[in-house]
């Protein structure tokens, strides 16, 4: 079963353009998860341009509460730079995964991935710290087995791979040439016993051949549901991405 955990950053961007609490996050997190979504991703930048430092504690108390009075247990993953600032906010939070993200300043959004073992040293200090606080940690990679060399080194317990590209190639008819490298990628990463999530511009078109990634666990999805969202609805787009992922087993 592959996971959906959907990315509510494009939602805070919303409230934060007007100020005020509309939309309400927490009312919005409730939707994705009665519509069946496993789980939440937050990305809280240092300018806090859509995820505010309060909003990863009012998510966090939101999900304790929700997790004991459905009996579900959704994961909450919190996604960020290797850096203090970034460290302290996790232990502090205690998600159930934390993802580190290389960060450019001024970048709109995230769009390139760790390189090992060039980043082992920086990867490695803070995944530790968060590992001895029970977090399991990703990393944010490329698809390049160049990139991947010694990345069992970098302290994580997964990879997230980086699928911007995939998405284009996909948009321009050559998704099948660039699911072979995700495949590799894929591949090399289980000989190195880490697991795979994936993320960035999937939607329920690409999903159709991505979701055959082997070994794939989870998707972190934000911009392109919530944009599918203004046209369908929330409820029904996270039913719908749900649907597609499910639907791999069948394929199988």
């Amino acid at each position: 079963m592959i996971n959906l955990s959907v990315n509510v950053n494009k939602i805070a961007t919303l409230r934060n353009s007007r100020g005020g609490d509309i939309p309400n996050l927490l009312d919005m997190v409730k939707i994705i998860l009665d519509a069946g979504a496993q789980g939440i991703t937050v990305h809280p930048r240092e300018d806090e341009r859509h995820i505010k430092r309060k909003d990863v504690f009012e998510i966090k108390e939101f999900l304790i509460s929700y997790n004991k009075t459905t009996g579900k247990k959704i994961e909450y993953n919190i996604e960020g730079e290797p850096s203090e600032r970034f460290l302290k906010l996790v232990l502090e939070a205690k998600p159930d995964q934390a993802t580190l993200v290389p960060v450019v300043p001024g970048e709109i959004t995230s769009n390139q991935g760790f390189q090992f073992p060039r980043d082992i040293n920086l990867t490695h200090f803070f995944a530790l710290k968060m590992k001895q606080a029970g977090i399991r940690v990703s990393v944010f990679v490329e698809a390049d087995l160049n990139h991947l060399q010694e990345v069992n080194k970098s302290g994580a317990d997964r990879v997230e791979f980086y699928t911007g590209p995939f998405a284009y190639s996909y948009s321009i008819g050559k998704g099948k040439q660039s699911f072979e490298q995700y495949k590799k990628a894929a591949e090399f990463v289980q000989s190195k016993g880490m697991g795979i999530n994936a993320g960035h511009d999937l939607d329920t078109e690409n999903l159709k051949l991505f979701r055959h990634l082997p070994g794939l666990q989870e998707v972190s999805i934000g911009h392109r549901l919530i944009s599918k969202a203004l046209e369908l609805g929330l409820e029904s787009t996270v039913k719908l991405y749900l649907q597609t992922l499910l639907e791999v087993h069948a394929d199988s």
